[in-house]
């Protein structure tokens, strides 16, 4: 799918890759909304390392993302998405509402990733999750980079 109309941006990637700055510049460029469970579970005060509820919270952004779609609302998807299952799923679903799909990938080579958390743990950024090595080690057999193939079944954004 080409053209105008609303879109559905996946930013994807592990932690320290730059998933919030890009797509914080996403939505102002789009326009769009955005949708970050992270900053939701900051502003929930919940831990972030709650996976029953960040599924929780990840399927209620995920209806809403629906439904702004549907309005013609644009919206940046600010998730980790590190398989190509989770990336399908999403990437079907706003297919079947009529709207582009586009992926932003940020793949980082694992020393720069730690070198970005550590600088971001130091600095206590605002809305990060603070990451020790061991649990950045442990997301790592978990995260499949999108392959070429996979990437050719995306939009490319606008005035590319």
């Amino acid at each position: 799918m080409t053209g105008e109309g609303p879109r559905l941006v996946l930013v994807v990637g592990l932690p320290g890759a730059g998933k919030t700055t890009l797509a914080r510049r996403l939505e102002t460029e789009r326009p769009a909304v955005r949708m970050s469970p992270d900053e939701w579970l900051r502003d929930l005060r919940i831990d972030p390392l709650d996976g029953t509820f960040r599924d929780l919270l990840e399927h209620r952004l995920w209806d809403d993302t629906r439904r702004l779609l549907r309005l013609g609302v644009s919206v940046v998807l600010e998730y980790g998405l590190w398989a190509e299952a989770e990336r399908e799923e999403k990437r079907e679903a706003a297919r079947a509402l009529g709207v582009g799909v586009e992926l932003h990938v940020l793949d980082l080579p694992v020393e720069e990733l730690w070198a970005r958390i550590e600088r971001r743990n130091r600095d206590g950024s605002p809305g990060s999750v603070p990451i020790t090595r061991a649990q950045l080690d442990a997301y790592l057999p978990w995260w499949h980079a999108p392959s070429e193939e996979e990437r050719s079944r995306y939009d490319a954004p606008p005035g590319s």
